[in-house]
């Protein structure tokens, strides 16, 4: 019986052009158990829509909380589930890896920079970067799926070339996937030359269709918070109603 981290796997690899694996991103068991009725092979949290179905600001949820939240979506589903961590909370890849693991996720997120109140992100060095994502997968074996987000996009580096490089040492150290978030989709085509491994792309409100991300070279495609963004703008169709 193929394991569920094994399933996760297995789903990224043999995938045709215009035919990526669609993860969408549940923030809460209700949701999630939406997606899955719909089809969903595999599920992907966001950091950023769990920390608005919570009352925080992106990237201000107390890590217990974030793992509670995830525990809650892993348990009522019975499809994979990965897990956006963000940088991971400052934990050591030990203990990240238990917590994580105890939530019943089988896959992370990691992001390789760090944004203070307000500021800018700010790029982690790749190398030291590189060492944790090894030191994570180290500490799971082979039981945690480990999507590296690549973050020059978001910190405001337009060339593919500093994306790719930093994408090749992930995937060296470890990494099933990476994630260079917010890259454009007339970029793919380059990333995709460059990468040797699964790349993950974002589908936003007004862009690419998932399938188009595909053709472009996405072997994945998530959502970030935008599926909650949608559920909401229908949520106030339904508030009008009422008033």
């Amino acid at each position: 019986m193929v394991s569920p981290v094994g399933t996760l796997r297995a789903l990224h690899h043999g995938r045709a052009p215009g035919d990526p694996l669609i993860l969408p991103g549940p923030w809460d068991a209700a949701s999630a158990r939406v997606f899955e009725e719909a089809g969903s092979p595999a599920l992907a949290t966001p950091s950023a829509g769990i920390a608005l179905s919570l009352g925080y600001e992106d990237g201000r949820v107390p890590p217990t909380e974030m793992f509670a939240a995830v525990a809650r979506i892993a348990r009522s589903v019975s499809v994979p589930v990965s897990a956006d961590i963000e940088a991971g909370y400052g934990l050591a890849p030990k203990e990240l890896v238990e917590q994580l693991l105890e939530t019943g996720a089988v896959g992370c997120n990691l992001e390789d920079s760090y944004k203070g109140p307000g500021g800018p992100h700010t790029l982690r060095d790749p190398a030291e970067q590189a060492d944790f994502l090894a030191e994570v997968r180290g500490a799971a074996g082979g039981s945690l799926f480990v999507n590296a987000r690549v973050d020059t996009f978001l910190a405001g580096v337009p060339e593919p070339g500093a994306a790719i490089e930093r994408a090749r040492l992930y995937m060296a150290a470890g990494a099933d996937c990476v994630y260079p978030i917010l890259a454009p989709p007339e970029q793919l085509p380059a990333l995709r030359a460059g990468i040797d491994g699964p790349l993950n792309a974002v589908a936003r409100a007004g862009g690419p269709s998932p399938q188009e991300l595909g053709k472009l070279g996405a072997t994945r495609v998530t959502f970030g918070p935008g599926l909650l963004h949608r559920s909401l703008g229908a949520l106030r169709d339904i508030a009008d109603e009422l008033v």
